[in-house]
């Protein structure tokens, strides 16, 4: 991931964020159009998700943005080739916002075809969020997931999900995740976002309880807690090496969101620099259109 070499361009939704070769499969996925298009488009995303490997990261990232890109690719690709833990994998993230149950049933079959592969089992863990399945259920899939990869972002973000109070959880349950996980958590985990996340989240949900909670929400980033994660963030996330995993570009982007809420423009500027216009829609989009919030907050940094 080469954070540094940015460009600066216009703010664009950019779900593959600066993962070149990504972008390019996207694109000729766009163009796709007939059988003919088609086929070469699920050779590219063959290809793609070969020359992934192992970087479980990188391939739980490019999985979950080709799903939602391409439904219909994932659904041809798996009826052309039923075995293939790639196609297979791919298919059980595409059914997720439609078919969780099934996406569910697709997951085990994707695990069996690869029982190295944590993704499956982060998709698993996604639909039985989705479902709203009891803690005893997610557990033994969140195990599985850390024995093949310990600090898996998105499955630690599920899990974060999962534990609010608007799901299955509460304050108290997100607060000893949270201290679990950061007590033992490598200091350049793909999972350092978490309590940046948390804190991002937990503000908002902070402006839009009313009364007077809501009210003082705007002190919220002065609070010794959330100054010292913007510390951190500002002090850390931008030194060369620090950040290598597939969606920091997207931790950037919120890193440089909560200092322009906490009004340190001065510490947001270089983050923008570094995030180069490269929007992620969360958590821009808590505030309206998340590119027109990207422009307009950049613009203060």
């Amino acid at each position: 991931m080469a954070l540094f070499g940015h460009r600066r361009q216009a703010p664009r939704l950019a779900p593959e964020l600066d993962d070149v070769p990504l972008g390019r499969v996207l694109r000729g996925i766009a163009a796709a159009r007939g059988p003919g298009p088609q086929d070469l488009a699920i050779a590219h995303v063959e290809r793609l998700l070969r020359d992934t490997g192992d970087d479980w990261d990188r391939r739980c990232h490019r999985v979950g943005v080709l799903a939602q890109a391409a439904p219909a690719l994932a659904r041809g690709w798996r009826e052309r080739r039923p075995r293939d833990p790639d196609a297979l994998v791919l298919a059980s993230w595409s059914e997720l916002a439609t078919d969780p149950r099934g996406a569910l049933a697709t997951c085990g079959v994707a695990a069996d075809a690869r029982p190295a592969d944590p993704t499956p089992w982060v998709a698993a863990l996604a639909a039985l969020r989705l479902l709203g399945r009891p803690s005893s259920e997610l557990s033994p899939v969140w195990q599985e997931i850390r024995a093949r990869d310990p600090w898996h972002r998105e499955a630690h973000l599920q899990i974060l999900g999962y534990l609010s109070p608007e799901e299955q959880g509460s304050q108290a349950a997100l607060r000893d995740f949270l201290d679990d996980a950061i007590a033992v958590m490598p200091w350049d985990a793909p999972t350092a976002c978490l309590p940046l996340t948390a804190a991002v989240r937990q503000y908002h949900r902070t402006r839009s309880s009313g009364g007077i909670q809501a009210l003082g929400a705007s002190r919220y980033w002065s609070q010794p807690h959330t100054d010292r994660l913007l510390d951190q963030g500002a002090a850390l996330w931008l030194q060369p090496g620090h950040l290598r995993h597939a969606a920091a570009v997207a931790d950037l982007g919120m890193l440089a969101y909560a200092l322009v809420r906490a009004g340190r423009r001065g510490d947001a500027g270089p983050v923008f620099s570094v995030v180069g216009g490269l929007v992620a829609p969360w958590p821009w989009k808590y505030e309206g259109d998340p590119v027109e919030c990207y422009t307009d907050y950049s613009g203060r940094g």
